[in-house]
C-alpha cells in the first residue's frame, strides 16, 4: 500500500530546519501534497518527545504511515515503528544513544539556532534505556542508509543493529548526510508515498 502519512524525526541538538528534514518537506509537500506530512520539533526529554509523536500519529493508519529518522530520531524511529508496525528509514541512526550522550548531560545549544539553549538532564539516560529494542525482529520493512565516514558514530554497529533492513552503505560520508539529495530516489522508491 502506499504511504500517506509521513513522520520525519530529527536528531541531538537538530531541529525541522536540518537540510534532511527541509529536503524531504520540500519533496513532499511540492510532489505528493496529499500525503500528510508531521516534522516535530522535538523536547530534549525521550519520553516527552515519544509520547508528543504519538498522541499526534495514534489516529494514523499503520499500513499506510512510514517514519524516517537521523541519528536519535533514528533511533526514535526505531521504536515508533516498532509501536504503529510500519515502515522505517533509518539514516545514520544512533544504536545506543544512552552511552553516547552521557557525555552531554547539561546545557546544550541547538543546531541550527545556537540562540536557542536547552538542558539534557542525566534521567534522559534512562528514558532512552526504556526505549531500547535490541532483541525484538522489526515489525516492517526498514531502509537504512549508513555512512562510514560518520564522524558521531560507528557505521559497524547500525550494520549489525538493523541485520534485516536493506542497507545501503556509504564509503564515505559524513554524520549529516552532506549528500542527501543523492540519496532521496532511493528513499522514495521505498517509501511508495500516494
Amino acid at each position: 500500500m502506499p504511504t500517506t502519512h509521513l513522520l520525519y524525526l530529527h536528531g541531538f541538538r537538530s531541529s525541522p530546519q536540518s537540510n534532511k528534514a527541509r529536503t524531504m518537506a520540500h519533496y513532499v509537500q511540492g510532489q505528493h501534497p496529499s500525503v500528510t506530512w508531521y516534522c516535530p520539533q522535538l523536547p530534549p526529554s525521550p519520553k516527552a518527545a515519544m509520547d508528543m509523536v504519538m498522541a499526534h500519529v495514534q489516529d494514523w493508519p499503520s499500513a499506510q504511515m512510514a517514519v524516517i529518522g537521523s541519528s536519535l530520531g533514528g533511533y526514535y524511529a526505531t521504536w515508533v515503528a516498532h509501536q504503529k508496525h510500519c515502515k522505517s528509514v533509518l539514516l545514520n541512526p544512533a544504536v545506543y544513544p544512552d552511552h553516547s550522550l552521557e557525555h552531554h548531560i547539561g546545557q546544550q545549544t541547538s543546531w541550527h539556532n545556537p540562540q536557542e539553549a536547552f538542558f539534557f538532564k542525566p534521567e534522559y539516560i534512562q528514558q532512552l534505556r526504556d526505549l531500547a529494542l535490541h532483541d525484538l525482529a522489526a515489525p516492517a520493512p526498514q531502509l537504512g542508509i549508513f555512512a562510514k565516514g560518520d564522524e558521531v558514530l560507528d557505521w559497524r554497529q547500525m550494520v549489525a543493529r538493523y541485520p534485516e533492513a536493506e542497507q545501503v552503505i556509504l564509503e564515505g560520508g559524513d554524520h549529516a548526510i552532506s549528500d542527501f539529495d543523492s540519496h532521496i530516489s532511493r528513499i522514495l522508491d521505498f517509501l511508495d508515498l500516494a
